[in-house]
């Protein structure tokens, strides 16, 4: 099956296709810029759903529902909202055999048609805060697509929060982003620098934006998530007030919020090889796919003892699949399980059964264990963990390799030309600088971190002296 995968050091987005289509984790729509999500795609995307939805409601959100089609004039009212996604707006002109008397916007982001319901919803202090999360569908008409990473309709979820102090909206912006930053680490095995968005970088409308930023294998950024702080931006441009405890009026203070299927993006490559995906055992559709191997005359005595094997492991909360499938060599199928990177493989045949053991096979390191038979179970088990740290701590430490700090404009290209990666380097701040850099380098600035050095610096650009250390990179 893994046969024609484009090696990640000839070509790595060549690579990346390959993978998601032979993994069939996902294929192209029929409209230029959509995908179908195949069902192994999609049970990713289900498990971060399942981990995420559960996390969500742990803060105290629940679920709702909008409309995916907003009145056009809904945008306008945000000026800066509106033209920060006007070229990806899709916009329905006519339905029903005529025009409309006013188009209808199909939902890019849901702030204006949630804010509009929010009036109705808010009049006083005791109706806040109010901390809903919606999952959801959302089309920007992209020019540059592919496949998970950048698509003209995608899946995500959003949260649009309300609340009545400037300093419980900015406290919700922040828990947050550190629920994304958890989940990225502790379920994805992705390590994640967070901080604030540069003015040119935030999300329209907001106050301040808040990244996770992720390294991918080829050294290349990648945006994972978003928290903003929205002030009461969308409460003035929708007239949303309530009434205080001091019998005061005022304007509501928001948050929003969102992660995507460009998740399952960052997790193909924040860890897949030349034979395909690897994925961390708490997020993989399957944790351990276990291969049988047998003639005939031996198969109920193999099949007798996976399905012993099937059920213990199920009850010890290990998400097993067999394969059984007769018309397919073991070779063939070792290939294409490593290819859809299942995190462990057991091959389990008449010979082992004679010698009292069972081949697991690790995916990401390779290495192979023979394990006796009643000693399977526990193992498998244990291996969930210690999977899943080895998988973080590869990342972190290919993510250490490949950032380097600089310090003057000259290594700052050399280093960005020569090594990729993530650029440690002060900046002053100036939105002209960050532009200039951009245009020079195709390096834009990812986060401004919240883990600052002590000592100030010097702009890598202009040599005036900074507070700010930021991260460059090139990017997703």
């Amino acid at each position: 099956m893994s046969k024609g995968v484009t090696k990640q050091s000839e070509d790595f987005a060549k690579w990346y296709t390959d993978v998601v289509r032979q993994a069939k984790l996902a294929d192209y729509g029929p409209v230029k810029g959509t995908m179908v999500i195949r069902p192994y795609g999609y049970a990713i995307w289900e498990n971060f759903q399942s981990i995420l939805n559960q996390m969500f409601k742990d803060t105290g959100h629940v679920n709702a529902y909008f409309p995916m089609f907003i009145p056009e004039h809904f945008l306008k009212k945000e000026a800066e909202h509106v033209e920060g996604f006007a070229p990806e707006v899709a916009v329905v002109t006519h339905a029903g055999g005529k025009e409309l008397e006013e188009p209808l916007v199909v939902r890019p982001t849901s702030e204006t048609i949630i804010w509009n319901m929010y009036k109705k919803w808010i009049s006083s202090y005791r109706d806040l805060p109010l901390l809903i999360n919606q999952w959801a569908n959302v089309v920007r008409w992209e020019m540059r697509t592919r496949l998970f990473l950048r698509t003209t309709e995608f899946l995500w979820q959003e949260g649009h929060t309300a609340h009545s102090t400037e300093a419980e909206a900015q406290d919700e912006t922040l828990k947050m982003l550190d629920v994304y930053k958890t989940f990225a680490e502790d379920y994805m095995a992705m390590p994640v620098i967070t901080g604030q968005k540069t003015e040119a970088e935030k999300f329209a409308g907001a106050v301040s934006t808040y990244s996770i930023e992720a390294m991918m294998r080829d050294t290349k950024a990648l945006q994972a998530g978003t928290s903003h702080y929205l002030g009461q931006n969308f409460a003035k441009a929708f007239e949303v007030t309530f009434q205080n405890s001091d019998n005061k009026e005022e304007f509501v203070y928001a948050t929003s919020w969102g992660v995507s299927t460009r998740l399952v993006g960052g997790l193909i490559m924040s860890h897949g090889d030349d034979k395909g995906l690897i994925l961390p055992p708490k997020v993989a559709p399957y944790q351990v796919v276990i291969i049988p191997i047998f003639r005939k005359d031996t198969k109920s005595l193999v099949m007798d003892k996976v399905e012993g094997l099937v059920g213990d492991l199920k009850q010890a909360g290990v998400r097993v699949h067999v394969d059984d499938d007769e018309k397919s060599s073991p070779g063939f199928k070792f290939n294409e399980w490593e290819m859809c990177g299942v995190p462990m493989r057991v091959e389990i045949g008449p010979k082992d059964i004679e010698k009292g053991h069972a081949v697991v096979v690790i995916r990401h390191s390779g290495v192979k264990h023979f394990i006796q038979l009643d000693e399977l179970v526990q193992f498998l088990a244990d291996q969930q963990e210690i999977v899943q740290n080895e998988l973080f701590q590869r990342a972190l430490d290919f993510r250490e390799a490949n950032t380097h700090t600089v310090d003057s404009w000259d290594d700052f290209k050399e280093t960005l030309e020569t090594k990729g990666g993530f650029i440690k380097a002060y900046w002053n701040g100036s939105g002209e600088v960050e532009e200039k850099i951009k245009n020079e380098t195709k390096a834009t600035i990812r986060c401004i971190p919240f883990d600052q050095p002590e000592a100030k610096g010097k702009c890598v650009y202009t040599g005036e002296e900074s507070s700010q250390q930021v991260i460059f990179a090139k990017a997703y």
